[in-house]
């Protein structure tokens, strides 16, 4: 059986972070995993389909990361094989949720590609895109704070809800920012390749600084679990 710890070049995809975390629970089989993820709403991080979770569950226990607890039956249903996570899996979780907090990763935005050219419109028709966009990011910083709300009404701690919390802090900067770009272009303060004047000098490599390893800077440290 491979293992995890002796391949450094295996990355876990989003769903088997939520595989590994979920067993870390407690035991289950793979349809009670994907109850337990749509119950949570859980596709929020990942695409989540029944062969895609079978086969994730799958390569995790090839590597050693997860294990057979029992094979279950109930009545006249199919067995359901019930899986584990062993100690090493539950190791790789913890460091790969690790990584992912401490290292910003580089996410090809779709708004942030669509700001970037929406020079090539017209400056009416980006204000209209714009309004239409406000609308839908609105809404949904709506939902997801209700969602919240109820949550922490139930009693659900927040030390659950902190990518909601986060999701909707990103929610509500973007959407002020673009109320604030759509106000520019509407009243004409700010310029735009149709005018008459405007001048065209995009960016270069020298407008952006040089990376930061951050890692240099910040010892890693062991923290007790």
């Amino acid at each position: 059986m491979a293992s995890a710890r002796r391949d450094d070049r295996f990355v876990p995809t989003p769903l088997a972070v939520l595989v590994l975390c979920a067993l870390g629970e407690r035991p289950m089989h793979p349809y009670e995993m994907l109850q337990l993820f749509t119950a949570r709403r859980e596709d929020r991080f990942a695409n989540i389909r029944p062969g895609t979770l079978y086969h994730t569950v799958g390569r995790l226990e090839e590597r050693g990361l997860v294990r057979v607890d029992d094979v279950a039956r109930a009545g006249n249903r199919p067995e359901r094989t019930v899986y584990a996570v062993t100690d090493e899996g539950a190791e790789l979780a913890r460091d790969h949720v690790a990584s992912l907090l401490a290292t910003p990763s580089t996410e090809f935005s779709d708004l942030n590609l669509a700001l970037a050219e929406a020079h090539e419109l017209p400056r009416e028709q980006v204000v209209d895109l714009l309004d239409t966009r406000i609308v839908h990011m609105r809404a949904e910083l709506a939902r997801w704070e209700t969602a919240r709300e109820q949550a922490m009404a139930r009693g659900v701690p927040e030390m659950y809800l902190l990518d909601i919390g986060c999701r909707c802090a990103t929610l509500a900067a973007q959407s002020d920012h673009l109320a604030s770009l759509r106000t520019r272009l509407a009243d004409g303060s700010l310029a735009w390749k149709s005018d008459p004047d405007h001048a065209d000098c995009p960016l270069t490599d020298e407008d952006f600084p040089h990376p930061v390893d951050a890692s240099t800077d910040h010892p890693v440290q062991e923290y007790a679990r």
